[in-house]
């Protein structure tokens, strides 16, 4: 026996396996594949303050080791979501977190509010990728300013485990870490998407109908790596890796460059079961390596 159990400041997982906003729905519809209280948590999709449709189709496009992705954070909103979805999930026997979007601060702050009165959500993924309307479209978490001002203001309301998950189309993803920290994060996700694009050579046309979207897959693991290392060696709170795993020795590979969970994300779209084998699969590493306790291996990387 090994003991998988992490904990990310004030919050306890059994293991370190979760799975990503976006590619886990509410966690129902992976019912019928595995049971989902044999993973550390799930994160459910993202959701704003207000309905949105979302971005008009298409918006996915396979490309080399990944995929493009311009859904447009499409949901009911987070009325919908504490009336309709929260009953129907509360009773899973795992963490249940809810990622954050928004487009304006106020709708940050309304949404954090309305789920930190649901008691079986235990924390919060605030996604500071998305765009600032008010401030011209760049994204709150491109700049330590941008970033510092949404997550201050929920942090004023939202009395629960703060994750912000940090955007990699920065220039020095330490210093928006940094900053994260500052303003009362508990953990940091990292990374979210990077920004790609796709063409037909034949049609001569953007295969998404944004134009751009967000890259992940197997592609993005190396700089998802290299980011959750630097982040690590940057700040006190826990660093949760995701970005291209695919099975137990990518996530390993994450735990030692110093993430204490990490996040399936693209992998669940080839294997919905992926996630309850990548719990496996590092218990049998564990096994294998004579190792008993998973927080021996975070950061755990050897240098020659």
């Amino acid at each position: 026996m090994v003991n998988l159990g992490v904990k990310l400041k004030d919050l306890s997982l059994k293991n370190p396996v979760m799975t990503a906003s976006g590619t886990f729905g509410f966690g129902e519809e992976f019912e019928d594949f595995i049971d989902l209280s044999n993973l550390g948590g799930i994160i459910v999709k993202g959701t704003t303050r207000h309905h949105r449709e979302g971005n008009p189709y298409p918006r996915m496009a396979e490309t080399p080791s990944g995929m493009l992705n311009a859904v447009g954070l499409q949901n009911k909103g987070v009325e919908n979501f504490c009336k309709d979805i929260y009953p129907r999930i509360k009773h899973y026997n795992t963490n249940i977190l809810v990622n954050v979007s928004g487009s304006a601060i106020e709708d940050y702050v309304e949404t954090a509010a309305m789920i930190n009165e649901l008691e079986q959500i235990p924390a919060i993924e605030l996604n500071i990728s998305c765009p600032n309307v008010k401030e011209g479209g760049m994204a709150f978490g491109t700049s330590c300013a941008s970033a510092a001002s949404v997550i201050k203001e929920v942090r004023k309301v939202y009395k629960k485990h703060l994750m912000v998950k940090l955007s990699p189309n920065v220039t020095d993803i330490a210093e928006i870490a940094k900053t994260a920290e500052g303003e009362g994060a508990d953990s940091l996700s990292l990374i979210n998407t990077l920004l790609g694009m796709a063409i037909d050579a034949e049609t001569r046309t953007p295969k998404l109908s944004t134009i751009t979207g967000g890259l992940s897959g197997p592609c993005v693991k190396p700089v998802a790596l290299r980011m959750v290392w630097q982040v690590f060696n940057a700040v006190k709170v826990p660093a949760v890796g995701l970005g291209g795993i695919m099975n137990a020795k990518d996530a390993i590979e994450f735990i030692l460059a110093g993430a204490s969970a990490i996040q399936i994300g693209t992998a669940n779209f080839i294997d919905p079961q992926i996630s309850v084998k990548v719990v496996q699969g590092i218990e049998e590493y564990m096994i294998r390596h004579n190792i008993q306790n998973i927080n021996d291996l975070i950061g755990g990387l050897k240098f020659q």
